[in-house]
């Protein structure tokens, strides 16, 4: 059986004896509760050379928490360009790096990516300490099914671009997992719900905090919520279910247009396209388009018909 890591490690404090081997450190941080420091990820900051961080100040407070006193230096994306060849004579001299981003696992929705990726090119060991993740945590909690997932980060800002990130991950037969600032969720989910449908989803926030909550139900009722609720405290993880197996079928060319058909029959283009690329988790534009190729080139200048345009115009 191992030897156990006692806590405080061994090299906490004034004491630096405990050194690592030189190389990179991709060392993971709490999300939230500081209890989820990990040992090993301790004894890396304390024995490191220098801790790269995306901001000294939020760092800091995590290592006077733990009596690390360890150099940092900032690395973010405005001057991630002029530091990576700084650090990368830092590791051709033998230097120990550990690099942290200011909450959760480094390179996950923050700019370590092209370092650890010029760092590896110029042959330098790097290897990881994981500890806790928001993306992982949310769905563990949402619910929703775990065994395939996608994490997509952030989307756009922008209206249309946010729209078009979400139609391409539509029909994928995955839980989507996206991240979202307060502010912006109400108009997230309006999005999602406007192209992906009626699915199942989470919204989780505070994680590991004391007023962790986890909102589950389907993206038309959360996003109402929202919506009347205004926006809520703290970071926002959201968590979307895959297309749902019976939906599976209208994925074939030949279900799709039997789809549209049928949906054509009965109401507007513009309701038509928007019901089938629900059930089938197409991209609303390919619907669109299959759409008037069934109805005709007349069908273009139905009112309903301009919604793909208008929101171009946005």
């Amino acid at each position: 059986m191992p030897e156990q890591t006692k806590y405080p490690p061994e090299g906490s404090g004034s004491d630096r004896s405990c050194k690592p081997g030189a190389g990179l450190y991709l060392v993971a941080t709490p999300i939230g509760n500081t209890g989820d420091m990990t040992f090993r990820a301790l004894e890396l900051l304390q024995g490191a050379d220098l801790i790269v961080c995306e901001d000294t100040r939020v760092t800091g407070k995590l290592l006077n928490r733990f009596n690390v006193r360890t150099p940092m230096l900032p690395y973010h994306e405005h001057n991630a360009a002029q530091m990576r060849p700084r650090l990368l004579a830092r590791l051709a001299e033998g230097a120990v790096l550990a690099l942290v981003s200011d909450a959760g696992m480094p390179l996950i929705s923050d700019p370590g990516y092209k370092l650890v990726s010029d760092v590896i090119e110029a042959g330098f060991a790097v290897t990881a300490a994981p500890g806790a993740n928001a993306a992982l945590t949310a769905l563990q909690l949402s619910g929703l099914p775990p065994d395939r997932f996608l994490f997509r980060g952030f989307l756009p800002t922008k209206t249309v671009a946010r729209r078009a990130a979400i139609e391409e991950v539509a029909s994928i037969s995955a839980t989507l997992i996206f991240y979202e600032s307060a502010q912006r969720l109400a108009v997230l989910l309006e999005d999602l719900n406007g192209v992906l449908g009626a699915r199942p989803a989470a919204v989780a926030r505070e994680l590991t905090k004391l007023f962790e909550e986890v909102r589950r139900g389907s993206l038309p009722d959360l996003a109402a919520h929202y919506a009347a609720a205004g926006p809520p405290k703290g970071e926002v993880v959201v968590v979307v279910g895959p297309p749902a197996a019976a939906e599976a079928a209208l994925l074939d060319t030949e279900g799709l247009e039997g789809a549209l058909r049928q949906a054509l029959a009965g109401g507007s283009l513009k309701t038509a396209v928007a019901e089938v690329a629900r059930l089938s988790g197409r991209p609303r534009r390919e619907v669109y388009a299959r759409a008037l190729a069934l109805v005709g080139a007349t069908a273009s200048g139905d009112g309903d018909g301009d919604e793909v345009g208008d929101d171009e115009e946005r």
